[in-house]
């Protein structure tokens, strides 16, 4: 049966709140837990709040990258995902032309410079995946998610929507192991409900829709 990726799934010990935070910063609608994407962005890839099964003790796996459109617009995004309770972070990312800020509930998330490859993603860039062998797990996402891959390089693989609009999903070469279940999963429509994890170990949910 052919699945599609309809949406990102982030663990909150206060879902609703964490899903104002992240409509405000997005400037996308929340209804309840979930968060959708303006008809503008080309994607219906939403963000699905749900509440934590344990507190946060490592770095995720996954991410999400906000686009920028100057310097300007970079600084606005920072200073906007600060006012509304995000915080710097420290990953070992060292001196780097993005921000790595962390949302209320301690996820992470870059604010990006301007870049060329994001200029049709609106707000959300990418959903950044660490990974061992991105090839290797970009493949297998391709075949489920319903994306194409339309970069490749040596260290980071993307696919994008048929659409060729909304964000990117990205795998970005890791040397570290999958140790944890991951607070962020990726979630898929068009089979029967239930979990399954891909070749690397990272959750992912199945939704009973057509």
């Amino acid at each position: 049966m052919a699945t599609r990726l309809v949406a990102v799934q982030i663990e909150a010990e206060r879902p609703a709140e964490l899903a104002r935070f992240w409509a405000s910063l997005l400037g996308w609608a929340a209804a309840e837990h979930v968060v959708h994407p303006p008809a503008s962005d080309g994607s219906d890839l939403d963000l699905v709040f749900v509440a934590q099964r344990g507190p946060k003790t490592t770095k995720n796996r996954l991410h999400l990258d906000l686009a920028s459109s100057s310097a300007e617009d970079q600084r606005a995004k920072v200073d906007t995902a600060l006012a509304l309770g995000a915080r710097p972070v420290d990953i070992g990312q060292g001196e780097v032309p993005w921000v790595v800020l962390a949302d209320p509930a301690g996820n992470e998330f870059c604010v990006l410079e301007p870049r060329p490859g994001y200029t049709t993603t609106e707000s959300l860039a990418a959903i950044v995946v660490d990974s061992l062998d991105p090839l290797a797990q970009a493949t297998f996402w391709t075949t489920h998610s319903g994306w194409r891959i339309a970069a490749r390089e040596q260290v980071i693989v993307g696919l994008r929507a048929p659409t060729g609009r909304g964000p990117w999903l990205e795998f970005l070469r890791t040397e570290e192991p999958k140790q944890s279940p991951n607070r962020i999963r990726l979630a898929l429509a068009g089979a029967p409900a239930g979990n399954s994890t891909d070749p690397e170990g990272n959750e992912f949910i199945l939704l009973d829709q057509p």
